[in-house]
């Protein structure tokens, strides 16, 4: 039975790409303002969870040609971000794959449009992050007020309990009138850290009505988050070999005035191999 390399719900009104599959894990081109949440959580419309739980349970032909019987997201994205969504269709793919992003085993990749355009064509931000005490779902970073020059974004000066380390590398791609299109690698995965990240580094990310400036994202007619997860590699841990796994990102960098034809240099290291051949040395 040939299986669809797509999803498609059974109201008919969201298909979502699939971009990898093996016997472990489905990736999902996640589409923007869905969620992740719990599928007993049904307080929204737009929780992505349940809405594939239900179409599983409902036998929709995509997981039916499948033989699917489980199917469950591994880590999470911003209800808003698009880009590569890594599902496990067992639980024992579930721990095995939940541990490795824990132990940070994951590269996560990022285009991120930002507001202005950085000084620095290369930079790491470490700020550590915690929950804003007045306002839930929010972060703020941890930071000397003397340090920090993101007007749109406040900072804690003091040492916070429910703070956490975080760490995200960022590079300058291409410019284009007063924007930039920046990769983000984050060796953490904090809540929200590339886009306080990106404020507290003084360019937010555009549409981010968290964050940024909103006055800047309604002047350039969009109010769709300019955030797109393009990129997940991994040591994986049943197959014993590096999987890499990309959402296209073309119609992405048209939609915000960026040339897709200019080519990137490539990374400076990946991390997964590095670590893939630490492992294997040591063996």
């Amino acid at each position: 039975m040939a299986k669809p390399k797509q999803i498609e719900l059974s109201d008919g009104k969201l298909v979502i790409p699939i971009l990898y599959e093996d016997r472990s894990v489905l990736a999902l081109d996640k589409p923007a303002g869905w969620m992740l949440a719990p599928d007993s959580w049904d307080k929204t419309g737009r929780n992505l969870q349940l809405a594939l739980q239900s179409s599983l349970n409902a036998g929709d032909f995509w997981a039916y040609s499948r033989n699917l019987k489980f199917l469950r997201f591994v880590h999470r994205l911003d209800a808003e971000t698009t880009g590569v969504m890594l599902f496990a269709k067992s639980p024992g793919a579930l721990r095995a794959f939940s541990e490795m992003f824990e132990t940070r085993r994951v590269e996560k990749e990022y285009l991120a449009v930002v507001q202005g355009i950085p000084k620095q064509k290369e930079w790491t931000c470490n700020l550590p992050l915690a929950p804003d005490p007045t306002a839930k779902g929010l972060m703020l970073v941890i930071s000397n007020a003397k340090n920090f020059g993101a007007s749109a974004l406040r900072s804690s000066p003091q040492d916070d309990e429910g703070a956490k380390d975080a760490e995200t590398h960022f590079r300058v791609l291409q410019t284009f009138q007063d924007t930039a299109l920046v990769e983000a690698h984050p060796a953490t995965g904090r809540t929200h850290q590339i886009r306080v990240h990106l404020a507290a580094s003084g360019h937010p990310v555009l549409g981010d009505a968290l964050y940024g400036t909103a006055k800047h994202a309604a002047s350039k007619g969009r109010q769709q988050l300019a955030l797109r997860a393009i990129r997940l590699a991994y040591p994986d841990p049943f197959q014993k070999r590096i999987i890499r796994i990309a959402a296209p990102t073309d119609a992405f960098l048209r939609e915000y005035g960026f040339n897709p034809e200019t080519k990137k240099a490539p990374s400076s290291q990946d991390p997964v191999l590095v670590k893939a051949k630490e492992a294997k040395n040591t063996a």
